[in-house]
Order: C-alpha cells, then structure tokens, then sequence
C-alpha cells in the first residue's frame, strides 16, 4: 500500500476491549508513511496513546473502505512536527485545507490539535 495516494484514510484505532473504531481523515502520505491532523483531545489521540497499534486503508468521505486495511502503527508527533503536518495538509487539500486548519486556529488555538505519524508495518 502506497500511503501517498487516495484523498481520505480509514484509520482504525482500538479500544481496550479490543473493538475497532474505524474514523475517516485527512492525511498526507509519503511512501510507507503517512501524517494526519486531528483534534488533540479526540478519541483516537487517546486510543493511540494507549496503543499504537492501528489498522489503515483507503476510503471515501464517509469512512466506507474502497480497499484492504492493513496493520500499522501510530504514534503522536511534537509541536514542531505537527506544524509540519499541517503544512503538507495544506498543500495536499488546498484552499479547503488552509481554511479548515484556520479555523481549527481560530476555535481551539495551536495546542488543540496534534499530528499523528503512521507507518506501515512490516
């Protein structure tokens, strides 16, 4: 899976039950890697800071898979790098990019948001 294609991403995080929580995202990707911003207190950023582990795979808007999800792991990146997310979010997305992370600004400031690298597993 190349994680430089597709517009939108299936990334499934997992609670301590076990149960996937699969969630539609932005996310630009080189190769192997790929970086997501979301909302610093969301479910996910929780469920990934207990777990890593994580399942993703190519979707359309509404999270419904156009193919195979396969395993990854997920970690949370420092304010520098989650700068850095936003940047390649912006040039991916365009115009809709740069104005949803302004007002993602605007309502919830910097540290309200966080950048989330994944890398394929092996």
């Amino acid at each position: 899976m190349d994680l430089a294609e597709g517009k939108y991403l299936l990334l499934t995080t997992f609670r301590k039950n076990g149960d996937g929580v699969p969630t539609p995202v932005w996310f630009a990707g080189e190769g192997r890697t790929a970086f997501v911003w979301t909302v610093a207190e969301s479910g996910k950023v929780k469920r990934i800071r207990r777990s890593g582990d994580v399942l993703v795979g190519p979707c359309d808007v509404r999270g419904n898979p156009l193919g195979e999800s396969v395993p990854a792991r997920a970690e949370l990146v420092d304010v520098a790098e989650t700068d850095r997310v936003r940047e390649r979010i912006i040039r991916k997305y365009g115009v809709i990019g740069r104005l949803t992370i302004l007002g993602s600004k605007l309502r919830r400031g910097k540290k309200g948001t966080v950048g989330i690298k994944i890398t394929l597993s092996t």
